[in-house]
């Protein structure tokens, strides 16, 4: 995909963005496919058919970077965000992963799925993305006339000096061969974890009559792939040589006459796929600057393209629904579980598609990390949940916290604080 200009290429980049985001949107919906329902299933009922459908999107995704990173055709290394940084930052990726799956059980749904409900008429989702944006932003942003951040403020003197810096990048493959043999390594390692995943999937003979299941595993695992194809395969024709997005970018003052057409920031031209947590707070930044045109990036039309997939679907359908709090308390979860997202997320780089699928197609350590924490934060707060319920009063937080911990083998049996339900 060579273009004779810089225009002409981000022109198909964000297109191309905007399309496959409509049809992430489309398949989400019809399908049902959330991560957040995937892990309350396994929990209340024992069914593991959505996060079956979960793993084949990972496992589908993680084949193909596999092979064409192999090949050469696609850049998972040199991403946005930085899934195998050399820097593993485990300690952000726990810490956010548990609180972006406390947040998401709170407020009914991950990020992709807040902007599937958007787009389905869930009044109440739009309250959530508005609260992510607003800290997601402030997060990596400065506050008006300061240095500071909520980043800067809250998490960076404690966390990052408990990073680790490796030798090599942080992805199994590269770990495992390294600097000689990563290549190699990383198909070898790609395709036995995949077959794994996809071994443990199949064998389950209810997911394999679930239509709706497998399509959405592999569908959302074929775009995840095919972001990643083509923001790592969009070049320019400049001077007889050819340039990534990103590369013309850091050499545009050489490159360009002026600068017309110029976006705000080059790190957002770097080979990604898809995550929503940063890309939600690009959306505040981009109304508060007035729908600068330079600030478009792949994120943030991934997040308008999503809820028109949602909101066409829902129409042909005829599941549009507007959905209002049913009370107060209603109100003050969905408010709660977004200000977790929106610390989480971006602590973790990523949500459930940004490290749960994106990142973990690179095999980072720190996407495992992340994902990880995620259903443990997610699954502890259901069954939290889930006692208070039943014991009303008699479960204090404490209680139920325990009893929690013992369910999931965390702590002997003889902690049990409340009996089984």
């Amino acid at each position: 995909m060579i273009f004779e200009s810089f225009a002409e290429s981000l022109s198909f980049f964000l297109w191309s963005t905007f399309v496959i985001s409509v049809l992430l949107g489309v398949i989400v919906n019809k399908t049902n496919f959330c991560t957040m329902g995937a892990v309350s299933d396994m929990v209340n009922i024992g069914d593991y058919g959505r996060f079956r459908a979960w793993l084949l999107a990972i496992a589908v995704a993680t084949i193909g970077v596999s092979v064409l990173e192999y090949m050469e055709l696609v850049n998972v290394t040199d991403s946005f965000p930085p899934y195998r940084g050399t820097q593993l930052i485990y300690i952000e990726n726990i810490l956010g992963g548990i609180l972006f799956g406390i947040g998401m059980t709170f407020a009914s749904g991950c990020g992709n799925k807040t902007l599937i409900r958007i787009g389905g008429g869930n009044i109440k989702s739009i309250l959530v993305f508005a609260i992510i944006a607003l800290i997601a932003y402030y997060m990596t942003t400065p506050f008006p006339d300061s240095d500071k951040t909520l980043y800067s403020v809250l998490f960076y003197d404690w966390v990052n000096p408990l990073a680790i810096t490796l030798e090599n990048n942080q992805d199994i493959g590269a770990m495992i061969g390294g600097s000689e043999n990563t290549s190699t390594m990383r198909l070898i390692v790609g395709l036995i974890v995949a077959a794994g995943m996809l071994f443990y999937i199949f064998k389950a003979a209810d997911f394999r009559s679930s239509k709706d299941n497998i399509l959405a595993g592999i569908v959302i695992g074929l775009i995840i792939l095919t972001a990643w194809y083509i923001s790592s395969n969009v070049t320019i024709n400049a001077d007889d040589s050819s340039y990534s997005l990103s590369d013309y970018y850091s050499e545009w003052d050489m490159l360009a006459d002026d600068d017309e057409g110029k976006p705000a920031t080059g790190r957002a031209l770097n080979s990604q796929s898809f995550t929503f947590i940063n890309p939600i707070g690009q959306t505040y930044g981009y109304i508060k600057d007035g729908f600068d045109s330079a600030l478009l990036t792949f994120g943030l039309i991934s997040v308008f393209g999503v809820i028109l997939g949602s909101l066409l679907w829902s129409l042909i359908s005829k599941s549009f629904r507007v959905e209002w709090f049913f009370d107060l308390k209603d109100f003050f979860n969905h408010f709660f579980g977004a200000i977790l997202m929106g610390f989480g997320g971006v602590l973790s780089l990523g949500c459930t598609v940004g490290q749960g699928i994106t990142g973990m197609s690179t095999l980072a350590l720190g996407s495992i990390l992340t994902f990880i924490s995620i259903i443990f934060g997610s699954a502890l707060t259901m069954k939290i949940q889930y006692y208070k319920m039943c014991y009303e009063d008699e479960a204090t937080f404490v209680k139920a916290f325990i009893t929690a911990l013992v369910d999931m083998k965390l702590l002997p049996s003889s902690m049990r604080k409340l009996d089984a339900i």
